[in-house]
């Protein structure tokens, strides 16, 4: 004797347009997740504006030029102490005597999410000697120090620095 079979269900339009219509939602819904999470959580732009970058280019390499040209020695030394990361900087001129008349800025930035960058306020605390500290964590860190004479600025420089 042999079991009774159970009807089997017919598999209608319906059916299929129901599991298509649930596949393809879920497929939508995951990937508004995923794309919510991917732009609240990036932060790592480098510039707001490529075509404004791309027209101040030129004037930059002329920059970089000059300050070739001047052959400027700029030594640095950046700690961390007690949660935060403490910058001393010393500026001399191509025959080591200090630079002075100049204002120093400085700025840890984060490789990866512009939003932990941290600006190092920088104190002058002699003739072309500068020192600042600012709240930073262990890690690698974009250092970018700029030097003005007035307004204009007359030196640039950018070291990949790593805080232990």
């Amino acid at each position: 004797m042999s079991a009774p079979r159970k009807a089997q269900r017919e598999l209608t339009g319906r059916t299929v347009l129901f599991w298509l219509l649930g596949f393809f939602g879920l497929v939508i819904g995951v990937n508004g997740v995923l794309v919510k999470a991917a732009t609240s959580t990036f932060g790592g732009v480098e510039t707001s504006s490529s075509y404004k970058a791309g027209l101040q280019f030129k004037s930059e390499i002329l920059a970089a030029e000059r300050q070739d040209q001047q052959h400027w020695r700029i030594d640095g030394k950046l700690a961390l102490k007690g949660g935060a990361a403490v910058l001393d900087l010393s500026a001399r001129d191509a025959q080591g005597a200090p630079l002075a008349g100049l204002s120093a800025q400085a700025r840890l930035a984060h490789p990866a999410d512009g939003r932990r960058d941290h600006a190092i306020p920088l104190d002058r605390i002699g003739a072309g000697a500068f020192r600042g500290q600012a709240a930073a964590e262990p890690g690698q860190w974009e250092l970018f120090v700029d030097l003005y004479r007035g307004d204009e600025r007359v030196y640039r420089s950018r070291n990949r620095v790593t805080l232990r």
